[in-house]
């Protein structure tokens, strides 16, 4: 009883230690200018502080007119990169009437830092940080729900649906404060950090008045605070996550530098603001694949930050790549369900596609760039640290791992024989997602991702066979050889599984029906299908009974950019045939005024088609920024092949050659179209006045049986058009 009474009254002493007048802060050092930004995307309007103390992000939500209410209401949400950490508040309007309450941050920096030294009475030894503001309120406002602690915790109630965790919101505490105000704090799970926010009415603002676990504010404004004191982690700064040829960015495309430092740290790159702030192995590797040439190299550069990140997170046991961490409070919330007493983090490991990034993103660094090769003995002889369960294991003895893992999983397709549905790979037993697209409709279901098969593994076998030639594995001698076999056999034949093949008159009954169907009042462009429609299905064995699920997509862009495939018939057919899909209109291909679409069903005929790739689904009808850059990437690699020593036929074949070409260029005119969406984690569209038009996904209901979606404001492997440019020589 006495230890509970002091960690309350250490909560209570810590929370007020925060300054209540804005912009009083206390310092043990000397921070440089600090790094801010606003990106308005209403009904969000998001705001990003960073010093050499704390990284904050800041989302407000306020309604508009046109916002569905069921789904958007008054939030004030903080975000914090350490710990994968935040609070967030949603009110309501006293009077009742919905839609009424508009709130907003005032002031033309509206974000002030909070920073306390560590004292006596702290339990974790370090300082308070955090951020002040000021707040206003339109009209009498009720605070009436607090969820203090992690991110996902948070994540948990907006998409879970509306999932609480009583061991969290029971430990909120509330309180009167000095000058009328009310704060709101809780002692983590690992009974340490402290977490706080306060609002304290400015001049004329009426007193906050707490009743029944919930806050009343008046019409005014209110200063708010939220701090916490966790670890802190050391921020890359723009100049410091861009290579010395690429600094000019800086100046060039000072919103993108901007985001992309408030997702870089020194051991590791976030995946998105606020959603997803922290480590994401997938989308980190497929960042650093795009974006590697204007990374900063050696050891304390974003490249070896995200190659560090992967290895310490590896699974020591099996070779599998950590897909998402779970760390601070969730991660002890987690270890309690186990009913084990530890705030050690840990991964999940369920998607297939994670483990196969790690040896291209090896090979491109530590073979292909000088800085890579003088710096390969130094970092493969480092020593993970983190508590992921591989503490004192050398990062070179953790790559093998998953090159051996790489090499299993490819060795049964690879026999003589051996090319069958069953020995390609597939999920994990009892998963329903396993590669990017990673919702319930996803890949509609299915056992074996067609990304996964077609390029990834071969891509990872390729680069085995590269790293082993060079001596990175030396006990397995043989690798050079094998690895390059392996890799043209899984090359060659794992297509043919999932081609789709639809004739003229078929294709034009499939999207006329689809159009009808749907009916959200755009053309069916049936006149543009002047020959058979090809493409290869999303996965195979899918919900339904789907032998292969036959949706069109993007995940051609895999292939094109990390593969240089030498099967030259099949080579002249694929090139053509993505070329035909990303040129064409939707619902023929995948074109829209807002961008390439990522699925297209209208070919699959099954009422189940339409009903579950839908443009308010996540991975449905939608637009997602990193599949445009990938896209576009690798089309123009496959064009570059055509000035190499080994041309490939389809660059002698007029009609292709020129198919692709167009392709390119018309993929870079809506690329072009849309710049200022490109950041984003994904959007969607309404058709009106004859045309595609943006629409933030947040903005649609979901689809039945799914979870509300509210896209990131910026995305790690979204900002790959840092790297990715438009090549004016093909148009």
């Amino acid at each position: 009883m006495y230890r509970l009474g002091y960690q309350l009254l250490s909560l209570l002493c810590l929370a007020l230690a925060s300054p209540q007048v804005k912009g009083i802060v206390e310092r043990v050092d000397s921070c440089d200018t600090p790094t801010t930004q606003h990106l308005s995307a209403p009904p969000y309007e998001n705001y990003f502080y960073s010093d050499c103390n704390a990284a904050n992000q800041v989302v407000v939500t306020s309604p508009l007119s046109s916002s569905n209410l069921t789904l958007i209401g008054p939030r004030l949400l903080v975000a914090w990169p350490a710990g994968d950490s935040g609070v967030v508040s949603y009110f309501s309007p006293k009077n009742g009437v919905n839609g009424s309450l508009a709130i907003e941050l005032v002031g033309d920096q509206p974000l002030s830092p909070i920073y306390t030294p560590a004292n006596s009475s702290s339990l974790t030894g370090e300082p308070v940080v955090g951020i002040s503001t000021s707040i206003n309120f339109n009209s009498s406002a009720m605070l009436d729900l607090a969820i203090m602690g992690s991110i996902r915790t948070i994540r948990d109630f907006t998409e879970g649906p509306s999932l609480l965790h009583p061991e969290i919101q029971d430990a909120v505490n509330f309180s009167s404060i000095s000058n009328g105000g009310a704060l709101l704090s809780r002692l983590w799970l690992d009974n340490k950090t402290i977490v706080s926010m306060s609002f304290v009415p400015e001049a004329g603002s009426a007193a906050v008045n707490i009743s029944n676990r919930t806050l009343e504010l008046g019409a005014g404004t209110y200063q708010f605070n939220a701090s916490f004191d966790y670890p802190q982690l050391t921020q890359l700064s723009a100049s410091e996550v861009l290579n010395p040829e690429s600094q000019d960015l800086i100046q060039q495309q000072a919103g993108k530098t901007t985001s992309l430092s408030f997702l870089s740290y020194r051991h590791k790159l976030l995946a998105g603001a606020w959603r997803f702030l922290t480590y994401f192995g997938r989308d980190s590797m497929i960042t650093l694949l795009l974006m590697q040439p204007v990374f900063s190299e050696g050891p304390d550069g974003a490249i070896e930050a995200v190659i560090g990140s992967v290895l310490e997170r590896l699974n020591k046991t099996d070779g599998k790549v950590c897909h998402e961490e779970t760390i601070g409070d969730y991660a002890t919330y987690e270890n309690q369900l186990k009913n084990i007493t530890s705030n050690a983090p840990s991964c999940t490991y369920i998607m297939v596609d994670s483990d196969y990034y790690l040896q291209p993103v090896m090979q491109n660094y530590f073979l292909d760039t000088a800085t890579g090769r003088s710096r390969r003995q130094a970092f493969f002889s480092q020593e993970a640290t983190l508590d992921f369960g591989n503490a004192g294991l050398k990062y070179g003895d953790l790559a093998v791992r998953n090159a051996e893992k790489v090499m299993r999983s490819a060795k049964a397709f690879a026999q003589p024989g051996g090319q069958k549905i069953h020995n390609l790979v597939h999920l994990v037993k009892g998963q329903i997602v396993g590669d990017w697209r990673d919702s319930t409709y996803g890949i509609g279901g299915g056992r074996q991702p067609y990304d996964v098969n077609t390029a990834l593994v071969p891509a990872a076998l390729r680069a085995i066979s590269q790293l082993s030639a060079a001596g990175f594995y030396p006990q397995h001698a043989n690798w050079s050889a094998e690895a390059a076999a392996y890799a043209q056999i899984w090359e060659d034949n794992t297509l043919q599984f999932f081609e789709v093949t639809r004739s003229v008159s078929e294709a034009k009954s499939l999207v006329t029906n689809y159009t009808n169907t749907v009916g959200a009042g755009f053309p069916s462009h049936v006149d543009d299908i002047e020959s058979d429609v090809v493409f290869h299905g999303l996965s195979l064995n899918g919900y339904d009974n789907l032998k292969v699920v036959e949706v069109m997509n993007s995940d051609d862009c895999f292939r094109h950019y990390l593969l240089n495939t030498t099967n030259q018939t099949q080579l002249t057919a694929f090139v053509n045939q993505t070329a035909n899909n990303v040129r064409l209109p939707f619902p023929v291909g995948l074109s829209t005024d807002v961008g390439m679409l990522i699925a297209n069903p209208a070919y699959g005929g099954e009422p189940v088609y339409a009903a579950n790739w839908t443009h308010n689904a996540y991975q449905g009808t939608v637009v997602w920024g990193w599949p445009l850059a990938m896209m576009a990437a690798g089309l123009q690699r496959q064009l570059y092949r055509c000035n190499s020593s080994e041309v490939p036929d389809f660059c002698n074949d007029s009609s292709v050659y020129s198919n692709v070409i167009a392709a390119y260029n018309q993929l870079w005119n809506v690329i072009d179209d849309n710049k200022q969406y490109l950041s984003n984690e994904v959007w969607s569209w309404q058709y009106r006045d004859n045309s595609f038009q943006f629409v933030q996904l947040g903005d649609l209901p979901p689809p039945p049986g799914s979870s509300y979606t509210e896209s990131d404001i910026r995305q790690l492997w979204s900002l790959s058009f840092l790297a990715v440019t438009r090549d004016e020589s093909l148009k």
